[in-house]
C-alpha cells in the first residue's frame, strides 16, 4: 500500500478554502507551487453523459412515496454512514446504511437523503460528495482524493442514475441546523448529521421512522425477489466449490473454505452477506462460529452457513451440514434426518394467512418428539414443548426475514413480524437445528460433538411457497450423491 502522500483530510467544509494538510513522516515536506499548479491543469474531461437509471430506479422511487405518504409535513433524513476506521489511517470496506440504500440505490459513503415536505407530500434531494476538487488538490493530496481511492460520481451523474436531484453534502450539516418544522432521523449512522439535528428530534419519533422503513421491507417487490434469487444461485456455486475443495481444507483448515466461499461471493457478488460459519466437528454446536481456524478432519460433520451479497446488497442465507468424507455415519444420518424432517414440517407451513411463529412450532415438535423418541428428554412431547426443554439442543428460533440484512427487518414490531401473518412476497429462512454439545453430559457419549442445522430461503407465494436455494440437496441420500459427483 503506497505511503507516498496520502495526507490527512481537512474538515470538508472548510476542504475549498484550508490547504490539504501533509500526513506526519511523509516523505515529501510539502507541495511546490509550480507542482501545485502543473496539477490543476491538463486533464481530460470525464464526465460521463447519457448514463442509464439504475435497474431499482423506479422502486426506489416507489418506495419514497411510501415513505413521503406516512409523514407528511416532516422532514426526513436518511445517512448512508461514514467510512469507520479500522487500525490508524486504514477503513473498513464500506457498507451503507440499509435504509439509505433500500430507498435511493446509492452505496456512496457521507451521503443522506433528504426529503423536504411540500404542500403535495416531500422534495427528495440526495446529498453526495461530488467530485475531487482540482483547484486545491483534493484530488491527488486528500487520502480520500479520487487518485488514491478512485473516481467518484459527479452529481450530474448521480442525478441521471438514481433519479434524485443531487447536491453537495458538505453544506447540508449547516443547512439542518438552520432548518425549521418536524425533523425525524434514523440514528446511528452519521454522527455530524445528528449532532446538526440534536436539538430537533426526540428518540421516540426517530425510532417511529426507523421501525416504518423496516416493516416496509418485510413484503419484497419484484426486484427484490430477483436480486435474492440471485443472490442464493450464487451462494449454491459457491457450496460447490467448497466441496470440491475439502482435501485442501483437511491439509490446513475451516479458513481453506472459508477462503472458497468468499472468492465466489468477491467474484458474482458485492461481498459475503455475514461472517461465514464454516464449523467443522464440534464446532457445529457453536451457532455464530466465525474464527474458522479448527481443523477438518474426515468422518466429522461441515455445518456451513454462508451467503452471498449481490452488488445490490441482497443476501442469501443458506446452511448445509454436509460428512467431510462424504457418508454420514449412522448416528450422523440418523440426527441429520430427524432435522431434514423438522425442515420439511417447517417448509409446509410456510403459506399466505399463516402466522409467521407456525413454521416453528411444526419444526420444533419434530424434534422435541424425537428427542423424546431418543430417551433424552422425558416426554410427552406437549409437557417438553410447554417448559422448552428441547432448548437445551435445539437453541435458536426456526428462521428470520431475509433481504437487504441477513436478519431483515429486525426492528419491525412484533405484531407485524414475529406474532405477524405470511403474505405473499416476504422471504424468511426455515433452519431447524440440534446440537449436542462436546461437554454435555446428558446424551451419551457419541452424541457429543455432532451438530447439525439444515436452512432454505424461503418466498411465500399466492399458492404457498417457493424454495429459492432449492438447487442444493437436502436428503441425506441426496447430499452424498452430490458431494461424490463434484468430488469425481
Amino acid at each position: 500500500m503506497s505511503d507516498e502522500l496520502n495526507p490527512a483530510v481537512p474538515d470538508e467544509a472548510t476542504e475549498a478554502d484550508e490547504p490539504i494538510k501533509q500526513r506526519k513522516n511523509g516523505l515529501y515536506p510539502g507541495v511546490s507551487d509550480e507542482l501545485a499548479e502543473n496539477m490543476r491543469s491538463g486533464w481530460a474531461d470525464t464526465e460521463l453523459r447519457d448514463l442509464a437509471p439504475i435497474p431499482q430506479a423506479a422502486d426506489t422511487a416507489r418506495r419514497r412515496a411510501a415513505l413521503s405518504a406516512r409523514f407528511p409535513g416532516e422532514r426526513l433524513v436518511i445517512p448512508a454512514g461514514n467510512l469507520k476506521t479500522r487500525s490508524n489511517d486504514t477503513e473498513y470496506a464500506f457498507r451503507a446504511s440499509t435504509e439509505y440504500a433500500y430507498l435511493t440505490g446509492n452505496q456512496t459513503e457521507d451521503g443522506v437523503l433528504v426529503l423536504e415536505p411540500t404542500a403535495g407530500g416531500h422534495r427528495a434531494t440526495v446529498y453526495l460528495l461530488p467530485r475531487s476538487d482540482r483547484e486545491n488538490g483534493e484530488f491527488w493530496l486528500s487520502g480520500q482524493g479520487e487518485l488514491w481511492v478512485g473516481r467518484r460520481h459527479s452529481l450530474a451523474e448521480s442525478e441521471a442514475l438514481y433519479g434524485i436531484p443531487a447536491a453537495d453534502v458538505r453544506e447540508l450539516a449547516d443547512a439542518l441546523r438552520e432548518a425549521t418544522g418536524p425533523v425525524r432521523v434514523v440514528r446511528g449512522h452519521d454522527a455530524g448529521i445528528e449532532a446538526a439535528l440534536t436539538d430537533k428530534v426526540t428518540a421516540e419519533r426517530d425510532e417511529e421512522l426507523r421501525v416504518f422503513l423496516s416493516e416496509a421491507r418485510l413484503v419484497k417487490d419484484g426486484f427484490e425477489i430477483g436480486e435474492l434469487q440471485k443472490a442464493v444461485d450464487s451462494t449454491v456455486r459457491g457450496f460447490e466449490d467448497v466441496v470440491k475443495v475439502l482435501d485442501k481444507a483437511e491439509a490446513t483448515s475451516e479458513r481453506y473454505i472459508e477462503g472458497t466461499f468468499f472468492l465466489r461471493a468477491r467474484v458474482e457478488g458485492n461481498d459475503i452477506g455475514y461472517g461465514s460459519i464454516c464449523a467443522s466437528g464440534a464446532h457445529a454446536c457453536t451457532l455464530h462460529w466465525v474464527r474458522n481456524d479448527g481443523p477438518v478432519r474426515s468422518g466429522d460433520l461441515l455445518l456451513l452457513d454462508a451467503g452471498v451479497e449481490t452488488h445490490s446488497l441482497y443476501t442469501a442465507d443458506v446452511t448445509r451440514t454436509l460428512p467431510v468424507d462424504g457418508t454420514y455415519t449412522d448416528l450422523q444420518r440418523k440426527i441429520y434426518d430427524a432435522v431434514y424432517e423438522a425442515q420439511e414440517a417447517g417448509i409446509a407451513a410456510v403459506k399466505p394467512g399463516a402466522k409467521f411463529r407456525d413454521f416453528h412450532d411444526a419444526s420444533q415438535r419434530v424434534l422435541t418428539a424425537k428427542l423424546v423418541e431418543w430417551g433424552l428428554v422425558e416426554g410427552p412431547v406437549e409437557r417438553v414443548l410447554e417448559l422448552g426443554l428441547q432448548r437445551r439442543w435445539t437453541l435458536h428460533g426456526t428462521g428470520h426475514m431475509l433481504g437487504m440484512d441477513v436478519h431483515d427487518c429486525a426492528v419491525a414490531r412484533t405484531e407485524a413480524y414475529v406474532d405477524g401473518t405470511l403474505e405473499p412476497g416476504m422471504v424468511l429462512t426455515v433452519e431447524p437445528g440440534l446440537y449436542f454439545q462436546a461437554d454435555d453430559l446428558t446424551v451419551p457419549e457419541e452424541y457429543r460433538g455432532i451438530g447439525v442445522r439444515i436452512e432454505d430461503d424461503i418466498l411465500v407465494t399466492a399458492e404457498g411457497n417457493r424454495n429459492l436455494s432449492a438447487g442444493l440437496p437436502r436428503r441425506s441420500e441426496d447430499v452424498e450423491a452430490w458431494m461424490a459427483s463434484l468430488k469425481g
